[in-house]
Parts: structure tokens; C-alpha cells; sequence
């Protein structure tokens, strides 16, 4: 899957040096002159990462993240700045950042700092997709299969879900097989898995 990095920095310097240096690494590379430019281009359904000035004008670094948040866009972000203090720093790691750089940056540090956060965006979109899957496999199991499935992911056996359901047994096997089925869930340990990222709660625990 590509990677992208995205740039936001009003000093046409530093960002077309920093896009020659990322592009030349083999990221794919898309800069902004300004928050403002940035904000008009969709974020893509890809692991993607963002290099931004804390200090430019009308809208800073710390703007452009809490926006992202606003938005539900909490991408890793790596703030670099021409004036950095220890104040600032610790201001920028409280409001989320990655890693904070003083310019002129070091390339190897900062091409260390963007494969972590790239890396660490690349599992954040495998864990939401992989949740949005579960979640409308979930929306597929009847009333009843609910039921067996918080049951189930408590540890009861197939003949105590019946006991608890008022059903057969053999009815109570047909539902959870169906439920694992539906949640493509080949083993029980599987499908309480599923159920811990879903946060589903135990209906009760042998």
C-alpha cells in the first residue's frame, strides 16, 4: 500500500528541501504552502503521516492538529520549527506530536521519524478497517445470535446456552456456528477477539 507524507510549511526553502529529501527515500509527497491548501485536500484512505511548521501564520502547528482531531482525522505528526525551545517541546509532545525537530533537521533523523510514524498510521488503518469489517459483520446476526454471541465469548458451553436461552441444545449449536460463521470466526478464541475490539460485553461468565 503507497505511503504518503504530507508538508505544510510557508518557507518555499525548507519545503521543497524536504520534499526532495522524502521523495529521493521513496515516499510519495504532497506539500502545502499553507494550512488553509492543505485542509482542501481530502486525506486518503492510506497510511499517511504530516510535517508541519508550528510557527506559521494565521494558522499554526498546534491549529492544524486540533482541527485533524475535529475532523476525526488524527493522522502522526511530526512538528518542526526555526525557533524551538524546551517549553515549546514539551508543548508540542502534549498536543500528540510524534517528534519534534528544530531546523535545520537532521535527514537521517528525520527519515527515521517518518518510517515510525508511517508505520504506526499503517497499523491505526489496519485496526479501523479491520473493525469497520467486524462491525457489519456484527449487523448481520439476528436478535437471538447476539444473544449466543455474548454467551458465548462469557465461556459457556453449548448446553449451558441452551439452559440460558430456554432452547435445545442442537438449537443452541446451530446459532453459534452460525454466529461463527457470520463473524468469520474460525476458533472461540476468534471470536472473543472480535468481540474485545467491538467492545461486546459478556452476558454472563461460567
Amino acid at each position: 500500500m503507497e505511503r504518503i507524507v504530507f508538508i505544510i510549511d510557508d518557507d518555499d526553502q525548507v519545503r521543497i528541501s524536504l520534499v526532495r529529501l522524502l521523495s529521493s527515500a521513496g515516499y510519495t509527497v504532497t506539500a502545502f504552502a499553507s494550512a488553509s491548501l492543505f485542509f482542501c485536500h481530502p486525506l486518503p484512505a492510506q497510511p499517511c503521516c504530516l510535517i508541519v511548521d508550528m510557527t506559521m501564520p494565521v494558522i499554526n502547528g498546534f491549529d492544524v492538529v486540533r482541527q485533524l482531531e475535529q475532523r476525526g482525522d488524527a493522522l502522526p505528526v511530526i512538528f518542526i520549527s526555526g525557533h524551538g525551545t524546551i517549553p515549546m517541546t514539551v508543548q508540542a509532545m502534549k498536543a500528540g506530536a510524534r517528534e519534534f525537530f528544530t531546523k535545520p533537521i537532521i535527514s537521517e533523523q528525520l527519515l527515521d521519524a517518518v518510517e515510525e510514524a508511517l508505520s504506526f498510521a499503517e497499523k491505526n488503518l489496519l485496526s479501523r478497517t479491520e473493525r469497520v469489517a467486524s462491525t457489519t459483520r456484527l449487523e448481520k446476526l439476528t436478535p437471538r445470535e447476539r444473544e449466543v454471541l455474548e454467551l458465548a465469548i462469557g465461556g459457556l458451553l453449548n448446553k449451558q446456552i441452551a439452559t440460558e436461552l430456554g432452547i435445545s441444545e442442537i438449537t443452541a449449536k446451530v446459532h453459534k456456528r452460525r454466529v461463527m460463521d457470520k463473524m468469520e470466526a474460525k476458533t472461540l478464541a476468534d471470536l472473543v477477539r472480535v468481540a474485545e475490539r467491538l467492545q461486546i460485553s459478556r452476558a454472563r461468565s461460567r
